[in-house]
């Protein structure tokens, strides 16, 4: 199964969009996602690596989206978070020997792509304004 962290880095996003380029604190993000503010700085490094979002550090300091959430689209956020494949893997090496084990990965590895491609089209035509408006 896919982890927690497309969720969690849409949960920051839609809060950084509802700040209007204010200041958002670590801490104040993770007690609205109700996780460790670690995690949450990890996830906001991740979201600055790929241009969501900026930080300012020390006293005051916080984060703030990076550019504006109508240029933000789902497709990008979930390609920068993805780590495992939505429909998980086998755990197994299926016996070669076997007509339908020795070909299975590739042919499950095609449906994955497939799959895939399939969310991120559909998570690419919609925006982050879009998304955190059903908030207001």
């Amino acid at each position: 199964m896919n982890s927690s962290r497309f969720p969690v880095s849409l949960h920051i996003l839609t809060l950084l969009e509802d700040a209007n380029g204010e200041m958002v604190s670590s801490d104040f993000l993770a007690g609205s996602i109700n996780i460790n503010p670690v995690l949450v700085r990890k996830e906001i490094m991740n979201l600055r690596k790929h241009g969501f979002v900026d930080s300012k550090e020390g006293k005051g300091g916080g984060s703030f989206l990076a550019k504006n959430a109508a240029d933000i689209n789902l497709g990008e956020v979930y390609q920068a978070v993805k780590n495992v494949n939505i429909l998980g893997q086998s755990k197994n090496e299926p016996n070669p020997k076997c007509p339908i084990g020795r070909q299975i990965n590739q042919h499950l590895d095609e449906l994955y792509i497939d799959a895939e491609q399939a969310l991120i089209d559909r998570l690419s035509k919609q925006t982050l304004a879009a998304f955190a408006a059903k908030f207001k």
